[in-house]
């Protein structure tokens, strides 16, 4: 084995982390008959050398190694390196994509995705004898490696209805029904034929965890040939694989029968490796679980159900109802997720999960309010549950880290984010912790007049904070609390902070303080010498957030307008954005700045270009220059649509027939959250798509009652 590894010019080489000269160590180490070092060399070959999926010349010139490794039965864990092989190999490029490249680096890259791609899909044809391997790991792992790289998919599919019918274990069976799913999404002419068997597994006396996979499959590949009642169907499977895990089956060969309960992980040595240590939160989750893998198959089920909403939320509240714990934890994260992605009627769902807050699994309760957290005013129907869960646990009303400062719990945060003012007394006591949670200001924000009890410790909290290097630290909170408040008899102790702001982000805590005092408004009077000594050094973005403060405070538009025209010349967009912004609430009395703003429309910044439109429509009163270039940037970027939006429901331009009408139907007809995306999402994406329906309804009711502007 590695016959002539070290004729490899490896040095020459580059992986993730530099010189690729330590990629011989890793290749042996696949082969080490120590399972730590085994988990080591899998990590760092994942970790430099296939780093995030990038292949490089190091990495294509493993590819012959790794085939002898996966080919001989005395190596262990031989299962990881199929995945590593199919992972390296199974990225679908072509020469399009090479001469598209935009410099030689990408392009480079792009060539080395295609030589993997053609170098393992040569050598693919090993995966056939694998399929049978004595070692189960490399049994699941040999189907999608096949279904993904080999050429001959005809040939991958007979094999895979052959093998399954032959297949002792279930794990592996559930693995064979995948690959068939994958062949299908790779292969077009092949998916009815896929289908129909997938859709004959579903319907025959097959085990319940197998019909279920094929089921999941069918929703990947071809959702049409679901049948009509998937959730009725589904739900039914799911109580089969509850009722069989009683009575786990266990064959000779040692398989567990689709349905039983997974047995409890041996006590190992925590692993060191990130594949092991991600292994081994695997096997935690899924110990003791019925049948654990059921969670993969629902997602995928979910991920093929796509748009439809009413099946997803019916299916979801079966299997929050379920006795099994395990599958109610993977049900309320599978709810965040829909949610999250998909606009809907979710109450009773947001009910079933505020339910699992009274659980006595740990996991459980704690996934459920994470989930209700990120839904702010979505979480109505579980407001007494949150409120509950709060009164009966004040020791999770504030989450240490082991670094960082601390923050409040979730379910605290979710029951001030619904607006409840039962979060009040756990705010008040977090409030008077030596370290005020990061997050307790913007969690006061969400409270209105609730929170207004609150105002004298923040104000005394904030006399306290020292004017030192942690300043801005501990002073942000209390500031962001004072501001939502607008607790303009704070408005002293905020001019502390202002003119004391040592020099350690020391712009950070005084755009903090000056935030607050235009907040308080003319209730902050005893600032108006501060702010006019800082308006007078213009050129800076401090002199653009004095100039808003003081405008707010004193409402002297002759003595912030220089500034706020000056501002519009800034050399960042940042601050001219800023600059525009404040000249849009001076409205009319901005009227002069009109043809400046008007100038900006054409910028070639995105934001600056919304923000001059919203400012020029304020200062001038008319729409007609505005409405255009708002609706161009609602089309061109998704993120800016709350920011139109807003603009849209004050302004009233939104009349039957208009332009902006027409946009803001469309976008309360999709069913896709604006933001939604694959991969990835924010904490506040549910709140942003809710508040951009809200203001679209608004702006077509009409309503052009005056608001903030952000």
């Amino acid at each position: 084995m590695f016959a002539g590894i070290d004729e490899v010019d490896w040095a020459s080489m580059e992986h993730a982390y530099g010189p690729a000269d330590d990629v011989p160590d890793l290749l042996r180490g696949l082969a080490s008959a120590d399972p730590s070092e085994r988990e080591a060399a899998l990590d760092g070959m994942y970790g430099a050398v296939h780093h995030q999926g990038d292949v490089y010349a190091c990495t294509l010139a493993c590819i012959p190694f790794l085939f002898e490794l996966v080919v001989d039965p005395a190596v262990p864990d031989r299962g990881g390196i199929v995945e590593l092989l199919t992972s390296i190999g199974g990225i679908d490029i072509d020469e399009d994509d090479i001469g598209e490249a935009e410099d030689e680096a990408e392009a480079e890259g792009a060539a080395n995705y295609a030589m993997a791609a053609a170098a393992v899909s040569a050598g693919a044809g090993v995966f056939f004898a694998l399929m049978a391997d004595d070692d189960p790991g490399v049994r699941v792992s040999a189907p999608l490696a096949l279904a993904t790289l080999h050429g001959s998919p005809a040939r991958v599919l007979a094999l895979l209805r052959e093998r399954l019918t032959a297949e002792p274990d279930d794990e592996v069976r559930l693995a064979l029904i995948e690959a068939a799913g994958r062949l299908a999404l790779r292969h077009g002419p092949l998916t009815g034929r896929i289908a129909d068997w997938l859709s004959r597994l579903a319907a025959e006396a097959n085990p319940p965890g197998l019909r279920l996979a094929a089921l999941a499959q069918l929703a990947r590949c071809a959702p049409g040939a679901l049948p009509g009642d998937v959730v009725r169907v589904v739900a039914g499977l799911l109580r089969q694989l509850r009722s069989a895990a009683g009575t786990p089956e266990v064959s000779a060969a040692g398989s567990r029968a689709l349905g039983a309960a997974a047995d409890p992980a041996p006590a190992e040595a925590a692993p060191v490796a990130l594949v092991g240590q991600l292994r081994a939160l695997s096997a935690e989750d899924r110990a003791g679980r019925t049948a654990p893998w059921t969670a993969d198959l629902l997602r995928t089920l979910h991920v093929g159900l796509d748009d439809r909403v009413a099946d997803r939320t019916a299916l979801l509240a079966d299997q929050l109802c379920s006795p099994d714990p395990g599958q109610r934890i993977d049900a309320v994260r599978m709810t965040g997720g829909l949610i999250r992605a998909w606009r809907g009627s979710y109450g009773e769902l947001v009910r079933l999960v505020g339910e699992q807050l009274v659980s006595k699994e740990p996991r459980l309760a704690e996934a459920a309010s994470h989930v209700l957290e990120e839904l702010f005013g979505l979480a109505a129907p579980a407001g007494d549950a949150l409120a509950a869960r709060v009164a009966a646990d004040p020791g999770a009303w504030v989450k240490e880290w082991a670094s960082g400062p601390p923050g409040l719990g979730s379910a605290v945060k979710a029951l001030a984010r619904l607006g409840d003012a039962r979060a009040v007394p756990a705010l008040a006591a977090a409030l008077e912790r030596p370290e005020v949670p990061h997050d307790a200001g913007y969690a006061i924000g969400h409270l209105g007049p609730a929170a207004a009890p609150l105002a004298g410790v923040l104000r005394r909290r904030l006399s306290e904070v020292r004017l030192d290097e942690e300043a801005y630290d501990r002073a942000s909170p209390l500031l962001a609390g004072l501001t939502a408040l607008r607790a303009g008899e704070a408005a002293p102790e905020v001019l502390r902070i202002l003119r004391g702001a040592p020099d350690y982000r020391g712009e950070w805590l005084r755009t903090a303080a000056l935030r607050a005092l235009g907040a308080f408004g003319p209730a902050a009077h005893c600032a108006v010498p501060d702010l006019r000594v800082l308006v007078r050094r213009p050129g800076t973005a401090g002199a653009v957030e004095a100039a808003e403060a003081l405008w707010a405070v004193d409402g002297d538009a002759a003595a912030v307008l220089p500034v706020l025209i000056e501002g519009l010349q800034a050399e960042h967009a940042r601050e001219r954005r800023a600059a525009a912004s404040a000249l849009g609430r001076l409205g009319p009395h901005a009227a002069v700045t009109a043809p400046r703003l008007r100038a900006l429309l054409l910028h070639e910044e995105l934001w600056l270009r919304v923000d001059a439109a919203i400012a020029l429509w304020e200062v001038s009163g008319r729409a007609a220059e505005s409405v255009p270039v708002l609706l161009a940037a609602w089309e061109k970027n998704r993120h800016v649509r709350v920011r139109v939006a807003e603009c849209l429901a004050r302004t009233g331009a939104a009349g039957a027939g208009s332009d902006a009408a027409r946009v803001l139907r469309a976008e309360l007809a999709s069913v896709r959250r604006h933001h939604a995306m694959d991969g990835g999402y924010g904490s506040h994406d549910t709140y942003e798509d809710e508040k951009l329906l809200a203001l679209c309804r608004r702006a077509l009711l009409g309503n052009t009652g005056k608001g903030p502007t952000t």
